[in-house]
């Protein structure tokens, strides 16, 4: 392990906005997150796969009377948006490290209103489409954890990944389903308020397009 890697491990270890193994909270904390960290009443958001926790923490200072959870399964990432929440004295917002697989040992059906899904790995190859975060399987875990009614968005610069995710949604039976391939040019846009992850950034940069879907599940 790289000095700086270690520093981050050291970081999320004695920081109170991560909650990764090794933590007493991290095995008392699925359907207590209200009571036990937030403390407080408020919706929860998460953001799935958030690396540096980008939207989580664009969103927390956003949205003051919300709460917001980035998971991500790389601590030295996390570690990043800790350290600039911390900054920005953010407490509506938190960082859970662990793999997505794992969601339901962590949250309690109904806990959550909304999930952001913001340029997950498009996993290509036919062979990888179980890993997809728009999977079928993913989507039933996402349904029993999202309150009745809840909202799942994504954004991604990958048009084969955006074309399977609004099919998938669609065969899961989603509502409200709005959705463009251009995000930024789009009536949708006011929705994710100009918060730009920095592989975004890039991508619009290049003149790349944004696709973006939001539903009800």
């Amino acid at each position: 392990m790289t000095r700086r890697k270690h520093q981050f491990f050291l970081h999320n270890s004695v920081s109170t906005n991560v909650i990764e193994s090794g933590k007493p909270i991290y095995k008392t904390i699925k359907g207590n997150w209200r009571r036990e960290y937030f403390t407080n009443d408020n919706p929860i958001v998460l953001e799935l796969a958030c690396g540096k926790g980008e939207y989580t923490i664009g969103l927390g200072g956003a949205f003051p009377d919300r709460n917001f959870i980035g998971v991500d399964i790389k601590g030295d990432r996390i570690a990043r948006g800790s350290k600039i929440a911390q900054m920005r004295n953010l407490q509506n917002v938190a960082f859970l490290r662990t793999d997505i697989n794992y969601l339901n040992e962590f949250f309690q059906e109904g806990e959550i209103n909304e999930i952001w899904i913001t340029f997950p790995d498009p996993q290509p190859r036919p062979k990888q489409e179980k890993h997809r975060l728009t999977h079928p399987r993913f989507l039933s875990i996402y349904r029993s954890l999202l309150i009745p009614g809840g909202t799942l968005h994504l954004k991604t610069d990958n048009p084969e990944l955006f074309a399977y995710s609004l099919e998938q949604v669609q065969q899961a039976g989603c509502n409200d389903l709005q959705s463009t391939t251009d995000l930024y040019h789009s009536e949708l846009n006011d929705i994710h308020l100009g918060i730009k992850t920095k592989y975004e950034q890039l991508f619009f940069d290049k003149g790349f397009t944004i696709n973006y879907l939001q539903c009800r599940i």
